[in-house]
Parts: C-alpha cells; structure tokens; sequence
C-alpha cells in the first residue's frame, strides 16, 4: 500500500495564500478596505479575471433638480444624470531576498518560511508608504515632485476641501504656498474646534463627502488619518480628553476603533506613523502635519495580480532565493467637476488639513 505524499507543486499556493491572510490580518487599514461603495479604499479586482492595465471607477452624483408636482407633464422634464469616471492603472511591484542553505535542508517550503516575514513586512510598509503618498498627491503627481503651479491649478479646483489651520481664512486667494505660510504654531493646532469644522466642510463640499456606515449599526463616521505632532496637539485638549473618558467603553467592540485612536463628532482620528511632514513651509519656518479627513472611495485600488512567491536558485545550488510580486495600482480618487468627465479635477472623498507640526522640544 502506498503512502499519500503531499505533492511539492502544492507548496507555493499554500504558501501564497498563507502570506496573503496573514499580509491583510496585520494591514493597519484593512478595516478601511473593501469592494464596496461604502470603503474608505475601494478595492476593484476586475482584472484578476480578465486582461487589463487599468480599471475604471464610476461616479454617479444625486440629483439635484426639484422634479415636477401635480399635473406637469414628466415627459421631457426628466434630469440627467451626471457620472464621471476615473481610471486606475496597474503595475508590477516586487522584491526578493536570497537565503544561503548551508545549514539546513534544500527545501522550497522551509525557505519561502524563511523569507515570508521580511517580505511581509516589506509589501505592508509599502503600502502604507504608498497610502500616504496618495492622499498627499497632487492630482496623481507626489507632492514632493508637484510644481507651484500644479498645486495652485489643484487648490482652485479643491478650494471646498482643504482647510489651512484652524480657520478657513487662512486661504490666500488659492495660492499654495502663500496658504501654508499663514499657519502659525500658536493659532493653527489640530484642535476638536478644528475637526468638526473640517467636518461641516466636507458635508457642504459639492458633491460631498460621504461618511461611511459602521456595519451593523445605524452609525455613520468619516475618518481622519493624522501625523503623529498634529495627534500630539489634538490629544492635549482638555475637550478631547473628557469625550475619550466618555466614549472609550463604546468604542472597544468598534471594528474600525484601533488602539490609540480617538473619537470627536463622529470622526474617528487614527495616528499615522511614517506620515510625511511638510518641512519648514508655515509661519516663521515652521513644519507644517498634514491630516486628511476621509469620508467614502476616498482612495481605490485596482489589483491584477494579488501576491504570489517565486523561488530561484543560485550558485550550484548553494544559495536560493524567494521573490513576492504583485500587479496592482493605487491613487486618491479624482473626478471631473467641469464641463467635460475629467476637467477640473476634485479629489472625491478627502478633506486635505494642514496644521502646525511643530516638532517636540
């Protein structure tokens, strides 16, 4: 009788799927990741399915018309619907580590092991990276690599969603850097005064932005993601530090409630590590903490190919190596505010906040 082997082709798609459960289990924003509508990061896997470089995304704004009453005819009256659309394209993203065997078994299992969690850790600090990179994009250009011009032409465009400190005045006639100059270090902290008016801008926005709902409640929040000095200055109010002594109970079974984050006015405030910080643009040379207040498809992420491993040898066999890639493309959504689908460009689910980032004495 003869025994059942595991066969060894098995290996890689069990490892595969072992590494991606685990990459997501460990994602600090996969409780703001999902395929619908509703997800602060709307994932679209269409062309796991089918061939592709790019998914589209569609918007359909509400009506706005006041319809007809009584007896006027409906016919010819009817409003027409305004959708946008917004294009994500995919690429390929990979590393690799290569692993002498000197010591152990050649075995293409034990060294996918060895290597899953340094390239865990890489493909989730890179989205991370690339997360923050697109909320603080440009009209999809890195803000780092955005002309004056370009985040000038993206201010006008934006104007009902960014805000410059504490108060909407601080605003100079749509000039970006002009703008940031007037944050000052005493006035212009992230404050609970200055998230809810971050809120009531985006619920004016045009269109607005979406709060999410909480799944299996009647709650809806949106979700501010802050640098670690504007959290800092936020945590030191005396406001906030009564409504965490009064919400903390309530929030622990919360799945999108994080340890560490708080809550204020139906924002949930998450400290983000590794967030970059604008340095020396605001009042008097001062560094300035971007926090970016999101409501729903605040970002999306068009994916072809989830994670997969490929193993390689080297060197007679001496050494081997294991590679994770991935197709995929992610961006801060924009959609067309003009007269044509893609003119004028606003950023869909986002209120952009800049405030004082002064760094610790």
């Amino acid at each position: 009788m003869a025994d059942t082997t595991a066969r060894s082709g098995l290996t890689p798609q069990q490892w595969d799927e072992e590494f991606f459960v685990e990459y997501l289990q460990n994602h600090p924003f996969k409780p703001y990741m999902g395929t619908g509508e509703n997800s602060i990061f709307q994932i679209k896997e269409d062309l796991t399915k089918k061939k592709g470089d790019s998914v589209t995304f569609a918007l359909v704004n509400k009506l706005s018309g006041a319809g007809v009453t009584g007896r006027t005819t409906l016919e010819g009256n009817e409003e027409e619907m305004d959708s946008r659309s917004f294009s994500i394209a995919v690429d390929k993203r990979r590393n690799g580590v290569r692993i002498a065997e000197i010591d152990e078994q050649f075995n293409a299992f034990s060294l996918r092991q060895a290597g899953k969690v340094v390239l865990k850790d890489w493909a989730m600090e890179a989205d991370i990276d690339r997360i923050y990179q697109a909320l603080l994009s440009i009209n999809g250009v890195a803000y780092a690599s955005a002309s004056e011009a370009q985040k000038d032409a993206w201010l006008v465009d934006n104007a009902d969603r960014v805000l410059f400190g504490a108060s909407k005045s601080n605003a100079s006639s749509n000039d970006h850097s002009t703008s940031l100059a007037n944050i000052d270090s005493t006035n212009d902290k992230l404050t609970t005064a200055a998230l809810s008016l971050m809120k009531r801008i985006a619920l004016s926005a045009t269109p607005k932005i979406r709060p999410i709902r909480i799944e299996g409640t009647n709650r809806r929040v949106l979700v501010a993601f802050a640098h670690p000095r504007a959290f800092r200055d936020l945590k030191e109010g005396t406001a906030l530090q009564q409504a965490m002594r009064e919400v903390s109970l309530a929030n622990q079974n919360n799945k999108l409630f994080q340890g560490g984050d708080v809550e204020w006015d139906g924002i949930i405030v998450h400290e983000c590590d590794g967030m970059p910080i604008l340095t020396g643009v605001g009042n008097g040379g001062i560094d300035v903490a971007p926090v970016f207040l999101c409501g729903a498809q605040a970002l999306g992420m068009a994916v072809a190919k989830r994670w997969v491993s490929k193993t390689e040898q080297f060197d007679y066999g001496d050494k081997q190596g294991v590679a994770i890639e991935a197709i995929d493309g992610l961006k801060k959504m924009l959609f067309g505010s003009g007269a044509g689908d893609t003119d004028d460009l606003k950023q869909h689910g986002v209120v952009t906040g800049y405030f004082a980032g002064v760094a610790d004495a």
